[in-house]
C-alpha cells in the first residue's frame, strides 16, 4: 500500500499565525517595510478572528469605533460611536481587500505545532490537514479571546435541552417563548441579555459577581458627519485623538490613581446603579464590593433596565451544578430551564491555545510557561529564537484600545526583523533570559500599586495572584518603551548546518 502523498512545503521569510487585527496589521506593515515574503496562516475560512467568531446578539466593541481600528486605515462610515460585530467584521474584510492580502492568506490552516530547527535557523509549522509551512521568522497573532471557557461543573453534560457558549452562538436554537438561563454577568452577558429578552418567555440570569457597568453614550453618526470625515480625514484623526486621551485618562483615574480618586469613581458608578434600579435596596445585589477597575469596567445603557423587567429574573448566586432540567445554584435553589447559555468568557492563560511551539532545545513553550506566561515586552521569549508574539503576556489593556498596543508591537517587530535580516541570511535573534526576567520583575513590582491587586479575582491574574495579562501602565508608556528595537537585550546566532 502506497504512502499518502504529502503536500509540498510552502516557504516564506515570515510566517504569521492568525488573520485578525494583529496578524493582518503585521503583514501590511512588513510589506510596507520591504519584507514582502510573508504568509498568513488562518484556521478559519476567512479573516476576522474574534470578530468573525463572536456573532451573538448584541455583540459590539466596548471601545469607540474610531479608536478601535487601524490608525493607518481610518473608516469614515462607522454607523455608531461603538461598532457592532457585523461592522467590525466588514471593516476587517475591507482591510483584507484594500491591502490585497489574499495572495498571502492560507485559510483552513489550523496550526497545531511549530518547531525551530537550529541547523537551518528556520521554523516549520505543521497544520492539522497535513500542510507544512517553513519560515525564518514566526509571528503569533492568535489573539487572547479565542478559546471559549465553560466551567467544569458537576453534571455539565447532563442538561437535556439545547446549550451553547456565547462565543459559539447557534442561531438555529429557538429562544422564542422559552425559559432561558444565562450563566455569567460579564462583557458578553450584558450584551446578550438585553438583546434576547424580547424573544424569551422568561430569562434567568445567574450572576456570581456583579460587574461595574458604566453608561454608554452611543449616538449614530449623522450622514453629514460621515461626509465630512470622508472629505477631511483630519477630522477623524482629531476625533481619534480625543477618544484616545479620554480613555488614557481612565488609567490615571481608576487604575493607577490615588485612593481618593478611585473612591470618587466608585461613588459615581454606585450612584448610576442606584438611579437605574430606583433605590439602594433594589440595587444592592448589583453593586460590586471590589474597587472599579479590579475587574474590567463594562459599558452598556440597557443592562440595568433589562434586569428591571418582569420577565427577567436576576439570581445573585453562582451555578453549582447542572441537572437534566436546569441548574442548581450555590444557595441550593433549583431553576428549571429550556435553554442554557454560557456567557463565561475565554481561556486567557494559554496565549497559544493547544498549539505546541518547540524551541531548539526541544522545550514546549506551554510547558515553559505553566501558569505564568512571560515574554520580554510581551513579545519575545528566551530560548525561542526568531519568535515574536502580538498581544502576548502583559500587553492586554483594561482602559484603552488594544489596537494601539498591536500597532506599537508591530513597529517593534518590524525593526527587529530588519535588524536580524541585516546580519546575514542564516542569523537568528533570541532575547536574553536576563532581559525577560527583568521585565517580569518590573511588571510584578508594579502590581501592588494598581487597582487589579486590590483584592478581587479576575482573568487578569493567575491562581497565584500574578498579573500575566495586563500592561501595568499607560499605552503611551508602552509606545515609548517599544519605540526602538533594544538589540542589547538580544543575542545573535547562526544556523548550525
Amino acid at each position: 500500500m502506497s504512502e499518502p502523498v504529502q503536500p509540498p512545503v510552502e516557504h516564506a521569510t515570515v510566517l504569521i499565525i492568525g488573520a485578525g487585527f494583529a496578524g493582518m496589521g503585521a503583514a501590511i506593515k512588513l510589506r510596507e517595510a520591504g519584507i514582502r515574503d510573508v504568509l498568513i496562516l488562518e484556521r478559519a475560512s476567512t479573516v476576522g478572528g474574534t470578530w468573525r467568531d463572536n456573532t451573538y446578539p448584541g455583540c459590539a466593541c466596548d471601545i469607540p469605533s474610531h479608536l478601535y481600528s487601524y490608525s493607518f486605515h481610518l473608516n469614515p462610515d462607522w454607523s455608531h460611536h461603538y461598532s457592532r460585530q457585523p461592522e467590525i467584521q466588514a471593516y476587517l474584510e475591507g482591510v483584507r481587500s484594500h491591502f490585497t492580502l489574499d495572495s498571502l492568506l492560507r485559510t483552513g490552516a489550523d496550526c497545531e505545532r511549530a518547531e525551530f530547527d537550529a541547523k537551518t535557523a528556520r521554523w516549520t509549522v505543521f497544520c492539522k490537514d497535513g500542510r507544512r509551512f517553513e519560515g525564518r521568522f514566526l509571528i503569533g497573532g492568535l489573539g487572547p479571546l479565542r478559546i471559549p471557557h465553560t466551567p467544569q461543573l458537576p453534571g455539565i453534560d447532563r442538561f437535556a435541552g439545547p446549550t451553547m457558549h456565547s462565543a459559539r452562538w447557534d442561531p438555529s436554537i429557538d429562544l422564542v417563548g422559552k425559559r432561558v438561563g444565562v450563566v455569567g454577568s460579564g462583557a458578553s452577558a450584558i450584551q446578550v441579555v438585553p438583546n434576547i429578552a424580547d424573544q424569551t418567555g422568561h430569562l434567568e440570569v445567574f450572576q456570581r459577581t456583579p460587574p461595574w457597568v458604566a453608561p454608554r453614550f452611543d449616538p449614530a453618526f449623522a450622514p453629514w458627519l460621515k461626509r465630512a470625515f470622508r472629505a477631511a480625514p483630519v477630522l477623524m484623526m482629531l476625533l481619534r485623538l480625543a477618544i484616545y486621551l479620554r480613555h488614557e485618562a481612565y488609567f490615571f483615574a481608576a487604575f493607577g490613581g490615588p485612593n481618593w480618586m478611585r473612591e470618587r469613581v466608585r461613588a459615581m458608578f454606585t450612584k448610576h446603579i442606584v438611579d437605574e434600579l430606583g433605590s439602594e435596596e433594589a440595587a444592592k445585589a448589583l453593586i460590586p464590593e471590589y474597587t472599579p477597575g479590579c475587574k474590567r469596567i463594562l459599558s452598556a445603557s440597557d443592562w440595568y433596565s433589562t434586569l428591571r423587567r418582569d420577565d427577567v429574573t436576576l439570581h445573585p448566586s453562582g451555578v453549582a451544578e447542572v441537572t437534566d432540567t436546569g441548574v442548581v445554584l450555590s444557595n441550593g435553589r433549583a431553576v428549571d430551564l429550556d435553554v442554557l447559555i454560557w456567557c463565561t468568557g475565554f481561556v486567557v492563560d494559554q496565549p497559544l491555545g493547544q498549539m505546541d511551539v518547540i524551541g531548539p532545545d526541544g522545550r514546549n513553550l506551554r510547558a515553559v510557561w505553566g501558569q505564568r506566561p512571560r515574554a520580554h515586552l510581551g513579545m519575545s521569549v528566551a530560548g525561542f529564537p526568531n519568535l515574536f508574539l502580538l498581544l502576548g503576556p502583559n500587553t492586554g489593556l483594561g482602559h484603552n484600545s488594544v489596537v494601539i498596543m498591536i500597532e506599537a508591537q508591530i513597529r517593534y517587530i518590524v525593526r527587529a526583523l530588519q535588524y536580524t535580516l541585516g546580519r546575514g541570511a542564516h542569523t537568528w535573534v533570541d532575547v536574553t533570559r536576563e532581559a525577560e526576567d527583568a521585565f517580569v520583575a518590573e511588571v510584578n513590582g508594579k502590581q501592588g500599586d494598581l487597582v487589579w491587586a486590590t483584592g478581587c479575582t479576575s482573568w487578569y491574574l493567575n491562581p497565584s495572584g500574578e498579573n500575566f495579562s495586563i500592561w501595568p501602565g499607560s499605552t503611551l508608556s508602552y509606545m515609548l518603551r517599544t519605540a526602538r528595537f533594544d538589540a542589547e537585550n538580544y543575542s545573535l546566532g547562526r544556523a548550525e548546518g
